[in-house]
């Protein structure tokens, strides 16, 4: 059982400082995975509701500073040298793949394979329209999209032939240091753990209610993985809590998942942000020992 800090990227968690104090402090202090999330775009008055919340209602607001995850993650490889980085998650759907895979292998290649794509298929039809990207069929192009992605990391030259991508005998470098990118999956419904299921190298749940819902999920997606022939096991799974204690975490690696990610804000100035990441750690590090 690890312990994860989603705390990058946002408000003040977007200062370049922060992210070096944030970061170096969150690597000595054990903590195993430092995330970032991603909006390209908010809307004041948003048309779609949001899923991780009991109100709809997201608690960042939309005048808030939000970096590119993959942009703040590469300082925050800067700053550190063991503790692994992720997106949780990048909209795949949002973006040229092509693109992507090389910013994700250049990324895990600068930061000695330490990185890991989460990806998912958003919910604010807003942004989408923002960037003139379908709404409707985004589960498929995402699918396609790591597809493409895995081809391009792997072969030399790569081709690729699908519904909305299609490349031949092109050579994209670097590779990355793995040979392959970790593919991370969010979103807590059954469709989405259908998705980590059939493609996907893990799951991120994200901001869920409780323990009985973490079972429950956890529960499903094994049962999945009977009906696929996968094994469970392959899959790395993290999750965080609305309402996370340190009691939790015992009950969550009997439940069978891998990583509690703390989501947090940290304060503005550095120094205080370093102290704050202390604090964390005092409070849930005991635990895992």
């Amino acid at each position: 059982m690890e312990i994860g800090l989603h705390a990058l990227g946002i408000d003040s968690g977007a200062e370049r400082t922060v992210i070096d104090a944030v970061a170096g402090a969150a690597e000595r202090a054990g903590f195993s995975t430092l995330w970032a999330g991603e909006h390209v775009a908010m809307v004041d008055e948003s048309a779609s509701r949001y899923p991780y919340s009991q109100d709809g209602q997201m608690a960042v607001p939309p005048t808030a500073d939000w970096l590119d995850p993959l942009i703040a993650l590469s300082f925050a490889a800067a700053a550190t040298t063991r503790i692994e980085l992720a997106t949780g998650v990048l909209l795949l759907a949002e973006h040229n793949p092509v693109i992507v895979a090389k910013q994700a292998a250049s990324l895990d290649r600068l930061c000695g394979g330490r990185f890991t794509l989460g990806v998912g298929i958003g919910w604010s039809r807003d942004e989408f329209d923002a960037l003139g990207v379908p709404f409707e069929g985004r589960a498929q192009r995402t699918q396609e999209y790591v597809a493409a992605m895995r081809t391009l990391w792997r072969d030399e030259p790569a081709s690729f032939h699908g519904e909305f991508v299609n490349f031949d005998g092109i050579r994209v470098n670097p590779k990355p240091r793995r040979g392959r990118v970790p593919v991370v999956l969010g979103g807590n419904s059954d469709a989405a753990l259908r998705r980590v299921v059939e493609w996907g190298d893990g799951w991120y749940g994200y901001s869920l209610a409780d323990l009985e819902e973490v079972a429950e999920r956890v529960s499903l997606l094994r049962g999945l993985c009977r009906e696929a022939h996968r094994d469970a096991g392959d899959l790395r799974l993290s999750v965080s809590l609305r309402h996370p204690s340190p009691n939790d975490v015992g009950r969550l690696a009997d439940i069978g998942v891998d990583e509690l990610v703390l989501v947090g804000s940290p304060p503005a100035d550095p120094l205080e942000a370093e102290a704050w990441v202390g604090d964390l750690a005092r409070q849930w590090m005991w635990v895992l020992h």
